[in-house]
């Protein structure tokens, strides 16, 4: 797997603990690595860090814009993968300038594919296309 779909799914990883839980990202970050039984290279670690710092940092906003696309479905009710797949494509898009956003939709939706339900990726997919329209 490349480094930064890795990295991708860590950081999904501990979006879902920081919403679960509610505790400081700070302490699920410093956690979270601890419990990770596999070798996992600082560049790795770094990218996670990084997109969960960013998603904590601009939340509201990245809420704001999904829920504004997402019609008919409240933020707090869409199953929490699935919301945070989405605030995770939505960071890329809206404040990672170095990342293309077709990469970032495509790894949002690889990411509902394989963590969510089967409707997922074409939900994910819907909702950050029309963000992305909206940065073009």
């Amino acid at each position: 797997m490349r480094k930064r779909s890795l990295a991708r799914e860590f950081a999904l990883q501990i979006l879902y603990e920081i919403d679960i839980t509610g505790d400081d990202h700070k302490t699920v970050l410093a956690t979270f690595w601890h419990l990770v039984e596999e070798d996992v290279s600082d560049e790795v670690k770094q990218f996670a860090a990084d997109l969960v710092e960013t998603v904590v940092k601009h939340r509201s906003d990245i809420d704001a814009k999904i829920s504004m696309y997402a019609t008919n479905w409240e933020l707090d009710r869409m199953a929490v993968v699935d919301r945070n797949v989405l605030r995770l494509g939505g960071c890329e898009l809206l404040y990672r300038n170095d990342i293309p956003p077709k990469v970032s939709i495509n790894e949002a939706v690889d990411l509902a594919k394989k963590f969510s339900g089967l409707q997922s990726g074409k939900f994910v997919n819907g909702i950050l296309d029309k963000l992305k329209a909206e940065r073009s």
